[in-house]
């Protein structure tokens, strides 16, 4: 008998597999060959404390302290740019607000990154805290913590049936039958098919594409020292990644869940709208792909038991927040199981309570 088996091998699996296994016996179901190959295979690696709702808000802050002290810490300098157009003071005031982003002037803006168009920019704000995630790292730390205490993490594990016993949970795949006294739905963009295979009534989590794609080095500058450039209604962001410059559109495009792939038209509509702000042109991809952002209804995030049964948890609906908030909500998922009390405070706790829908 297993304590407590979940189901998917990204970053909301393998934080909360770290956390439980020193508390039971744990296994890692991860259906793909590779951990972390869907959305966690595919984020933007960043850990900026003032994105998002209030809840996401307060697990990001109450995992900053893991972010940089756990393992040589996980974080590396990166820093937010803001950039808006003259017509949008008053969306450029509400970033600088609720990002606690300082504006600078343009030449200043211009100096950090060369590429921008002061024709275009009329104003520019920079947020320094913001920070790269090694999300690499931190996954294989969260599947190594797992197996140090006696938990299994398998890959090639497709769950083929789930079924509800006097003990717990039965769930099987193509090789193996297992009995487990919990069962935690980390399954990222498949968590409501994963209840429903349960028979646990789904929570309406949509997943959303989110395109990405690699350009060289605009005018082959060094971008090492670059900050992440955000237009302040979110219609686009470019991001240094090992050398190149990685550009989303920033889209929200509902899908079932599915190996996602990128839009042609829509990566060239987000790659106009960040041509706008700069003076070098993109005349070539070096790559494009895509992944599934998945939201609750009211875009909380879901950690807790269901209300219909307890022993089903969800630690799912991460949207774009699952690695900078993993710390914090794999403790609390850990709180929760344990008994233990949680830090966090109680609007916190209830607005992330999958018992809040009926």
């Amino acid at each position: 008998m297993i304590d407590f088996l979940i189901i998917g091998g990204g970053i909301a699996g393998l934080s909360a597999a770290a956390r439980l296994a020193p508390l039971g016996k744990t296994l890692v179901l991860e259906r793909e060959t590779a951990l972390g190959y869907h959305a966690s295979g595919r984020s933007a690696a960043m850990f900026e404390q003032n994105y998002g709702l209030p809840s996401t808000i307060a697990l990001s802050r109450a995992s900053a302290a893991f972010f940089a002290t756990t393992d040589g810490g996980f974080l590396s300098p990166r820093g937010v740019m803001f950039l808006a157009k003259s017509e949008d003071r008053d969306a450029f005031s509400a970033a600088c607000d609720n990002f606690d982003a300082t504006p600078i002037p343009l030449d200043e803006a211009h100096q950090r990154v060369p590429i921008i168009n002061r024709t275009v920019t009329a104003y520019a704000a920079l947020h320094q805290e913001a920070s790269d995630i090694d999300t690499d790292r931190f996954l294989q730390w969260c599947a190594r913590t797992c197996r140090a205490h006696g938990g299994d993490v398998l890959t090639e594990q497709h769950v083929t049936g789930i079924k509800r016993i006097s003990s717990g949970w039965q769930v099987q795949t193509p090789t193996a039958v297992y009995e487990t006294r919990l069962l935690l739905n980390a399954s990222g963009a498949w968590a409501d098919h994963i209840a429903s295979h349960a028979g646990i009534a789904p929570l309406g989590i949509t997943p959303m594409r989110r395109s990405m794609a690699r350009i060289p080095a605009p005018g082959g500058y060094d971008l090492r020292d670059w900050p992440m450039l955000l237009d302040v209604h979110e219609h686009w962001y470019a991001k240094p990644d090992a050398g190149s410059l990685i550009i989303s559109p920033a889209e929200e495009d509902p899908m079932a869940p599915f190996d996602a792939w990128p839009d042609d038209m829509v990566l060239a509509e987000g790659i106009a709208r960040y041509q706008e702000f700069v003076t070098e042109e993109v005349t070539h991809l070096e790559a494009s792909w895509a992944g599934l952002r998945s939201f609750t209804p009211d875009r909380n995030l879901a950690l807790g038991p269901d209300r219909q049964d307890p022993t089903f948890v969800w630690v799912a609906g991460q949207g774009g927040y699952g690695f900078q908030s993993a710390p914090a909500a794999s403790q609390l998922i850990a709180d929760l199981i344990s008994g233990q009390p949680s830090e966090l405070d109680a609007a916190t706790r209830q607005a992330l309570d999958p018992r809040r829908f009926s």
